[in-house]
């Protein structure tokens, strides 16, 4: 591997200030809040300059601290971290999207960022049109981009919508197309985000076969993701940030073990033989739980309408000699709202001869809600539902992170819960209620 250094960060640090409104806030903000709002901000800074603390309160917030980072050309770095741990902050910085608050950053080469879908795309350009644009921020002239498009375009398989304004594109869609322009306009670094989880298990595949191309052709590589066997497949090393700070690195497969058994893991498999948060008799105990795709590959990003399916493994003690047991998932949001308790009661399966270890699979299918972290809790008991004998609470995850097939509009997590399409009929100008009592609209 080359000794030549193409990436060097030093006490990099990233900081926001979170503004609060005194006395809390709602929800939602009516018109006649926001005019309110300009008018007090407006006189508060002619008549109340010095006391302007009491309209807000801002909480100092740093997403970075102390990073320090040196990466040889041809190396593979796997970034891993639970969500909020600072790795998107820490590309955005490498990718000279953000400034860092301190610190600072040296890079030799082009670098090509995929940071989230459709990052550096025009909406209203085509797809064709798009990868000439990206090209060119690249700093690659026509000529170099017409050499690649055609393979560009075949990775991402969009012939049929080449000519067709990218705003119309599926997240899926869109995805395929700007991670083939990032991987094939040969840039010396390709920085990626989380970003393939909203693709199919063959597409996926397909994407980190690319990225191992990548680098065998001794071009740089930074790559955060949820998937610790891609990472340990993908990386010779890897660092791990905890609340903004670098908390371990070196070999990757070292650090995905050091961090899996840490119990921080926002991973798709998680060991639960010592999982911390549980309640129970213990006579029969979790032993590992899994969330899978459709094809039952190992992972925790899905779109809207997918199947998820979870995966575990549950073993009695030797004392134990029951020949029935009951199941139980427990779903809930990352605000800690229940949405709904499964019972392998309620879909007519039942352990009847259970032999001492079982391992199960639960597929939820087409599921519909809006982007966010979604957390289970597993519980196994005794048939009279008495007894619990294990019950681990919010051991496995998994997040929503777009509307995939269903729909290309933004979908933020305060819009609600449920994604739901309904049938939308348009009536006839003269219908009427079919309530038979007449009414009559009363004027204003």
């Amino acid at each position: 591997m080359s000794t030549e250094v193409v990436i060097l960060a030093e006490n990099l640090g990233k900081r926001y200030f979170l503004t609060h409104r005194r006395g809390g806030r709602s929800q939602y903000t009516a018109l006649r809040d926001v005019i309110a709002d300009g008018v007090r901000n407006f006189f508060s800074a002619w008549l109340f300059s010095k006391d302007r603390s009491r309209w807000t309160d801002k909480e100092e917030f740093w997403a970075l601290r102390e990073v320090f980072l040196e990466v040889k050309k041809g190396e593979v770095i796997g970034i891993i971290g639970r969500n909020g741990a600072g790795k998107s902050t820490l590309l955005k910085i490498l990718s000279r999207i953000t400034e860092p608050t301190t610190g600072c950053v040296g890079l030799k080469g082009r670098v090509a960022s995929l940071l989230e879908v459709g990052t550096g795309f025009h909406p209203e350009l085509t797809g064709r049109e798009n990868i000439f644009l990206n090209g060119a921020i690249l700093g690659m002239t026509q000529a170099e981009i017409r050499k690649k498009f055609d393979e560009i375009v075949a990775f991402a398989e969009i012939e049929k919508f080449l000519d067709t304004p990218v705003k119309h594109y599926s997240s899926g869609m869109y995805m395929r197309l700007a991670f083939a322009v990032a991987a094939h306009l040969e840039p010396e670094i390709l920085v990626i985000d989380e970003v393939l989880a909203v693709g199919d298990a063959a597409f996926q595949k397909k994407c980190l076969g690319k990225m191992g191309d990548v680098a065998k052709e001794g071009r740089t590589v930074l790559f955060v993701s949820h998937n610790m066997a891609a990472v340990t497949q993908l990386c010779r090393n890897a660092i791990h940030l905890q609340n903004g700070r670098v908390v371990d690195s070196g070999p990757a497969a070292n650090v995905v073990n050091r961090y899996l058994a840490s119990g921080q893991s926002d991973a798709a498999t998680v060991d639960l033989r010592d999982f911390p948060t549980r309640t129970g008799s213990g006579t029969v105990r979790f032993e590992w739980g899994e969330m899978r795709g459709s094809e039952g590959e190992a992972r925790r990003d899905f779109s809207i309408g997918e199947d998820v399916i979870v995966a575990f493994r549950f073993q009695a003690g030797a004392g134990f000699h029951e020949r029935q047991v009951r199941l139980a998932i427990q779903l809930r949001t990352s605000d800690g709202i229940s949405l709904c308790n499964m019972a392998d009661m309620d879909s007519d399966f039942a352990i009847k001869d259970f032999c001492g270890a079982e391992t199960i699979s639960v597929r939820l299918p087409d599921v519909r809600l809006y982007p966010d972290t979604y957390y289970l809790s597993l519980w196994v008991g005794s048939i009279t539902n008495i007894d619990v004998y294990d019950w681990v609470r919010d051991c496995l995850s998994f997040e929503i992170v777009g509307g995939g097939q269903l729909t290309t509009r933004t979908l933020p997590r305060s819009a609600g819960l449920l994604f739901w399409t309904p049938t939308w009929t348009r009536l006839p100008a003269a219908s009427s209620p079919s309530t038979a009592r007449s009414f009559q609209v009363p004027t204003l």
